[in-house]
């Protein structure tokens, strides 16, 4: 038995359509969305009387989707602070750019929040940046460099 490949990643959010729209702003596609309810679903997530909606979103060409989820019952909990890099647990979610000044100084015009200025790792001079995206999830572009 082995893994094929990483499938989807799921990400609990406040407001649905907000995060669709942001993420969709990056260039995603809505791929499938629809309400998640039922015994199926509560057995699942160990949940009792699940109700909520999704949007599946894919970057053109990629096999990973993003998958964006809102509970309705049982309403989420306020979000733990995970808005700091060094905190244990999955912390962001890393996007392969071609140009990261033009990306960066759009979403910047749109009032997005990035961390600080880009970045060049000097080991590989790979440039990154992180900022946020819905409800504090930490997110990252990184451009390598061309050969």
């Amino acid at each position: 038995m082995k893994i094929k490949q990483l499938d989807h990643i799921n990400i609990v959010v406040s407001d649905l359509a907000a995060a669709t729209d942001f993420f969709r702003r990056l260039g995603f596609t809505v791929n499938h969305q629809g309400t998640l309810e039922g015994a199926w679903i509560s057995a699942i997530v160990n949940l009792d009387a699940v109700h909520a909606d999704y949007v599946q979103l894919a970057f053109p060409g990629s096999t990973v989707n993003i998958e964006l989820l809102q509970y309705h019952t049982p309403s989420s909990p306020p979000s733990r602070k995970t808005e700091q890099a060094n905190h244990i647990g999955i912390r962001h979610l890393a996007f392969a750019v071609d140009d990261i000044g033009a990306l960066v100084n759009g979403l910047k015009a749109e009032g997005v929040e990035f961390f600080g200025d880009i970045q060049t790792y000097p080991a590989t001079g790979k440039r990154l940046v992180y900022f946020y995206g819905p409800d504090g999830i930490i997110l990252e572009f990184a451009e390598y460099p061309h050969p």
